[in-house]
């Protein structure tokens, strides 16, 4: 009689984290940018610089040849801006779905149901690798309690989608990260989930996990002081406008959290509509000019070509350089948002500064 895996169709044994990490190795170059990307992220957090976080790229990635021309230019455009934006790429693997659908280069690389995994981490080590080696810092999601063993180490800024904020799992994950976490406002666009994580995320926790040999353990972690709120909308509303963001403040203090705030400036916060994504950079830009002190950063969905396609079965057809997610702007739109966004926050921090001495 059986009692266990009766759902199961099959088991495939993984390589370790240990000997995936040797199978592709970082250099001393990577480790060190990893190292100061972080350092760089924790400073604007606790307000030791200046600069305003700027999470930016594909929606996911589903090309890594498209994903390496975007990091190119992303990585000139992030060293002509760095004295007012710290530009990090979104390097997206994992997508949440409501029902079903693609899941990310992870789970099924070729875009065709074969779910060759192994092949998907080895795509995205590979891809990761090459991004850092450009000067470029990186943002993923954080969704599968696993991955991060294999992929960590490469990795600057992570996220907590809105669907998993409340997941006991991920904020226990989130409390062991060695990377400054954002957690997103629930799907509803209310705050508490987001504002409960950040209190267990910031704690200690004992949880289940694996080590780098690929064992069961369990973990002890400390808690991650580095984590902040992400307002993305919900509930058909948006909640980027100085109303929300002050109510949000408020909810901050009364919690005896750090009042640090990024604001998504896609999904509910645009309407899902990604053309809408620069105007509202453009309010988030002059609530800042306007003296705002809590924001600490910005998220844009952005690709080389903008809006979505569908995944079909012919590959042939799928347009180069366009999100098979969410919709994006194109690199021109990109450029030109955050070209304008530097110059303003230049001109405010000079200004800001005269007014000091």
């Amino acid at each position: 009689m059986s009692l266990e895996n009766t759902n199961i169709t099959s088991l495939e044994r993984l390589v370790t984290p240990q000997q995936f990490k040797q199978k592709f190795p970082i250099n001393a170059q990577v480790a060190k940018h990893v190292e100061a990307s972080r350092k760089t992220l924790r400073d604007i957090l606790d307000r030791k610089d200046k600069r305003l976080i700027v999470v930016v790229g594909p929606c996911s990635v589903h090309d890594t040849k498209a994903a390496i021309e975007y990091a190119e230019r992303l990585a000139k455009l992030a060293e002509d801006l760095k004295e007012d934006l710290f530009i990090v790429m979104r390097v997206y693997f994992e997508k949440p779905r409501t029902t079903v659908g693609w899941k990310g280069l992870i789970n099924d690389p070729y875009l065709d149901g074969s779910f060759q995994i192994e092949k998907g981490m080895s795509l995205g080590r590979e891809l990761m690798i090459k991004i850092n080696q450009l000067g470029l810092p990186i943002a993923n999601e954080a969704l599968d309690p696993i991955s991060p063993q294999y992929m960590q180490d490469l990795i600057s800024w992570s996220a907590i989608g809105a669907r998993t904020t409340e997941s006991q799992t991920h904020r226990e994950m989130a409390s062991g990260l060695s990377v400054p976490i954002g957690f997103k406002n629930g799907t509803d666009g209310g705050l508490e989930v987001a504002i409960n994580a950040l209190q267990s995320a910031s704690s200690g926790h004992s949880f289940l996990g694996i080590d780098g040999e690929g064992k069961v353990s369990i973990v002890n972690s400390s808690g991650n002081q580095y984590s902040h709120i992400v307002l993305r909308g919900g509930g058909g509303k948006t909640n980027y406008d100085s109303v929300n963001v002050r109510l949000t403040e408020r909810e901050l203090r009364a919690s005896k959290l750090p009042v640090n705030v990024m604001i998504d400036c896609s999904h509910a916060n645009s309407s899902k509509d990604p053309e809408l994504q620069p105007l509202v950079l453009d309010n988030v830009a002059q609530q800042i000019l306007e003296g705002n002190q809590s924001i600490i950063g910005v998220m844009l969905e952005s690709h080389l070509e903008a809006g979505n396609q569908k995944l079909t079965d012919d590959k042939s057809k799928l347009v180069y350089g366009q999100s098979i997610t969410d919709g994006c702007i194109d690199w021109e739109t990109t450029e030109k948002s955050l070209r304008q966004l530097a110059r303003k926050l230049n001109r405010f921090n000079q200004s800001v500064g005269q007014n000091y001495l």
